[in-house]
């Protein structure tokens, strides 16, 4: 029981990265957890990644419902978080590079769907 114990006291000072099934990814340290998985984040944050920009959007206080969970892993403080060439920009930047790479996808669609009568399979 003792281990038990230790182990939930270790994950509760350490920060967390936890990926949610709509892809987003939110760090925190993690303050309190049951068994579905519900999950209260302190000191969270939203990391938005596009293409080589990303921003961590803070959130705060975050209560996360289990059944959105997908991956809770520990983050290794020693090492370097994120790859060097990424480069940290703002909330509005990286809001408007989200809607660009939005706007690009929705437009290869729309671009597939008119060339669908060439069939080129």
């Amino acid at each position: 029981m003792q281990i038990f114990i230790s182990l939930q006291y270790f994950y509760f000072i350490e920060k967390l990265l936890v990926l949610l099934q709509d892809g987003r990814k939110l760090l925190g340290i993690l303050r309190s957890f049951d068994q579905f998985a519900n999950a209260v984040l302190e000191g969270a944050c939203e990391r938005v990644i596009v293409g080589d920009l990303y921003c961590d959007i803070p959130l705060g206080l975050y209560v996360i419902r289990g059944e959105n969970v997908v991956l809770i892993g520990e983050q290794d403080l020693e090492r370097e978080e994120l790859p060097p060439h990424l480069t940290g920009v703002s909330g509005v930047e990286i809001k408007r590079a989200q809607k660009a790479e939005t706007d690009a996808t929705d437009l290869k669609g729309t671009m597939r769907k008119r060339m669908e009568f060439l069939d080129l399979d």
